[in-house]
């Protein structure tokens, strides 16, 4: 029995110092890992946006890296995501060096949707999240989280309806000139159609206009909209802006113009 009872303290022993052999092994293989980052690049296509980050992983440890993760969200400064991506690399032998792309999109079109609608004419600070994961020996799992933040610039930045100034044109209508102007903070060159509808204090359309505009990035716009309209200038309510380009249509934005 005491020698039955020797063996298995030895056992347990020689488990532990195996164990701390391999942890100690572990942490410093992991300590030879060499991460690197590329330099990053940007492109656009049509709508959207794709931010690209090179990294360079060498593996110089003694053991596998598995389900190598990384994770990004991109949040309004309300909280709603505007895009989230994954990259995902299964294995990293020991001994490897991987490059690995891990791309990110943008895409103006989402922007024109109901909750994320004050992008296009606000210019906000988005809240980066980068989450990396990793398991390492196939035993240690690994996890880092980073915040950050970038400017995001709006298309129809500080959209503005000037003074309207009124001609007669006969008995009953009235020639209108609505001063309009935009400046396009994105990263794309924007063109389109802008329609303008006068609205009254009883709710109903009394006139249209229509402009084609052309705004490259980071430049500013400027026309006056010219409207056949009905009805006394003094009961002119709002106006209705509806947008039309090839990436996009949006409408109404109602503007005050009392």
């Amino acid at each position: 029995m005491k020698q039955a009872i020797r063996a298995l303290g030895w056992a347990v022993a020689l488990l532990w110092i195996m164990l701390l052999l391999f942890t100690v092994s572990a942490v410093y293989s992991a300590l030879q890992i060499r991460p690197s980052l590329g330099e990053p690049s940007a492109a656009a296509s049509g709508s959207t946006l794709t931010a690209s980050l090179p990294i360079v992983l060498y593996n110089g440890g003694f053991y596998d890296i598995s389900q190598f993760n990384i994770t990004t969200r991109v949040r309004d400064n309300a909280g709603a995501t505007i895009t989230r991506s994954s990259t995902l690399v299964p294995l990293v032998s020991a001994g490897a060096n991987v490059t690995i792309t891990h791309s990110m999109s943008i895409s103006i079109e989402q922007a024109a949707t109901n909750n994320l609608s004050h992008l296009l004419f606000n210019d906000s600070e988005l809240e980066i999240e980068a989450a990396v994961g990793l398991i390492y020996a196939r035993v240690f799992p690994f996890k880092i989280s980073l915040n950050s933040s970038m400017p995001g610039g709006s298309p129809f930045g500080n959209l503005t309806l000037g003074s309207i100034s009124v001609t007669p044109l006969n008995l009953t209508h009235i020639r209108a000139r609505v001063p309009l102007s935009f400046e396009n903070h994105s990263f794309l060159a924007l063109s389109g159609t802008l329609e303008l509808e006068i609205v009254d204090r009883t709710n109903h359309v009394v006139g249209r206009g229509s402009t084609v505009f052309n705004a490259p990035s980071d430049s500013r716009f400027e026309t006056n909209v010219e409207i056949v309209a009905s009805g006394d200038p003094a009961d002119f309510r709002e106006a209705h802006l509806y947008f039309q380009t090839p990436f996009f249509n949006y409408g109404p934005l109602v503007m005050s113009l009392v």
